[in-house]
């Protein structure tokens, strides 16, 4: 099998340059068949591959580096660090690579710093149909439990459109899982996408002298879908900053007040119908509306691939004497796993399988991070409801609350709703929200301080609404 950069050789010189298989393969010397199989037909990923970083890049040492020169910079060039001074102050931390290591390193700090000063900044052109894609943490509500979500947002500068796909993390497969999903909401894919140094696509930085390396998985992706790449350099956030606005408008117009979702699939309508009717709004800086911007830019779009591409991630499982393994930081056990000399995990986005070699499902589940969950502090909410108890029924909170506790606080008087907040206070103690619900009445019978019945019908107050005399009804 080919290295994905010779596969990634043979498509451009087959879908940018246009030559035949024949002449590709007299060109790279190498036979017709391989030419004709990686030329044209798709590339689909099997298995996962290993990737080795360099200890300048993978671990902290490099960031160290770069504080420290960023703060001689600051100071009298005399009284800065040497290479040696840095080198040995590295070794104090724990640092086990050379000194000449650490000197190629400074070295391409210093040219890039170098290049920058005298460079300095240029105005970016965003012609149409490129993208920028970058990630943003909010908070939404999934059965009265606060969920971490992971949007992935993609912008297109030249008509300012948005499109997200709230995902639970920010691994691999919910990146290209994302993507997928964003190509289908523009109905196309763009010709070019500007991404940041994301783990799930760049195994190795942009340096002084080189590029940015992607990973073999993106890049079998970039080629199945056939858009180009741009990495931005590092620290250099305002090469992308139209989606770094775009995060931050997200983020304030539709998660400042968190969403209540069913699960990802219903949160992914309900943000895509908000970037639907956000269009009709003018273009910031073209006072066109970003509709009809989107129209023309849309057709300049590539066509969605007939073949879908499955995103999946396959590894061997060792397990431990209790036959469990870790998945997600997370220990899953699989009864009987000894039985057998190798099974393997399929990971997705949200999923995962445990199989034989045979191809025998022996375990299906979510990923452990579906399940991953916050509690609201419904006390502290509840004590500051005691102190002003109108506020409940214009609360942002209001809407997490069940529906049964809901219309229990929301009474007309002041003062029993404030008796039946102390009383919802006083079961958190030893309940959650979501126990009291399911257990209501039992609970609210019990509650000392509130012994109505949430449905009691208040008997005293109809019998004054009665005529006197020998027709009034006696109740017991």
């Amino acid at each position: 099998m080919l290295a994905m950069s010779e596969i990634n050789c043979i498509k451009t010189l087959r879908n940018e340059k246009g030559l035949s298989i024949s002449k590709i393969a007299d060109t790279l010397a190498i036979n017709w068949r391989t030419a004709k199989k990686y030329g044209d037909e798709d590339q689909l990923p099997q298995e996962k591959k290993i990737i080795k970083k360099g200890m300048m890049y993978k671990e902290r040492w490099g960031e160290i580096i770069i504080d420290w020169l960023e703060e001689d910079s600051k100071i009298k060039r005399k009284l800065r660090r040497t290479n040696k001074q840095m080198y040995e102050a590295l070794v104090t931390m724990g640092f086990l690579g050379s000194y000449r290591t650490v000197c190629d390193f400074i070295a391409d700090c210093r040219a890039a710093r170098e290049d920058e000063k005298s460079k300095g900044y240029e105005r970016l052109e965003h012609p149409e149909g490129e993208a920028q894609v970058d990630f943003g943490v909010m908070e939404a509500v999934h059965e009265g439990e606060i969920v971490d979500v992971h949007a992935l947002i993609m912008s297109f500068p030249a008509s300012n459109t948005g499109f997200v796909v709230p995902l639970p993390s920010e691994n691999q497969e919910c990146f290209l899982s994302g993507l997928k999903q964003l190509f289908k909401q523009a109905g196309g894919v763009p010709l070019s996408i500007r991404i940041d140094n994301l783990t799930p696509a760049v195994k190795k930085v942009r340096g002084s002298e080189s590029e940015a390396q992607l990973t073999d998985e993106f890049m079998a992706f970039k080629n199945h879908y056939g858009f180009q790449v741009q990495v931005c350099n590092p620290r250099s956030g305002h090469e992308k900053g139209n989606v770094e606005r775009k995060v931050g408008y997200v983020r304030y117009n539709f998660f400042s007040v968190p969403p209540v979702m069913k699960d990802f699939d219903d949160l992914t309508q309900q943000l895509y119908q908000k970037f639907v009717d956000d269009r009709k709004r003018k273009h910031y800086q073209k006072e066109e509306q970003i509709e009809e911007l989107w129209e023309s830019e849309q057709k300049k779009l590539l066509k969605l691939p007939e073949n879908d591409y499955p995103v999946f991630k396959q590894m061997a499982i060792k397990f431990n004497k209790y036959n469990e393994f870790k998945l997600d930081q997370h220990l899953i056990h699989v009864p009987k796993a000894k039985n057998y000399q190798q099974l393997y995990c399929v990971v997705f986005w949200d999923q995962f399988k445990v199989i034989t070699n045979e191809g025998e499902i022996l375990l299906s589940d979510f990923r452990p991070y579906m399940r991953k969950r916050r509690l609201i502090p419904w006390s502290d909410i509840l004590k500051e409801w005691m102190h002003k108890p109108r506020v409940v029924g214009h609360s942002r909170y209001r809407e997490y609350l069940p529906s049964r506790i809901c219309e229990y606080l929301l009474v007309p008087s002041l003062a029993l709703r404030k008796q039946r907040i102390n009383g919802i206070i006083n079961l958190l103690v030893q309940h959650s929200m979501k126990e009291i619900d399911e257990q209501f009445y039992e609970l609210i019978s019990k509650d000392k301080e509130d012994t109505s019945h949430p449905y009691d019908v208040e008997w005293s107050q109809y019998d004054a609404l009665q005529p006197t005399g020998s027709g009034e009804m006696d109740h017991e």
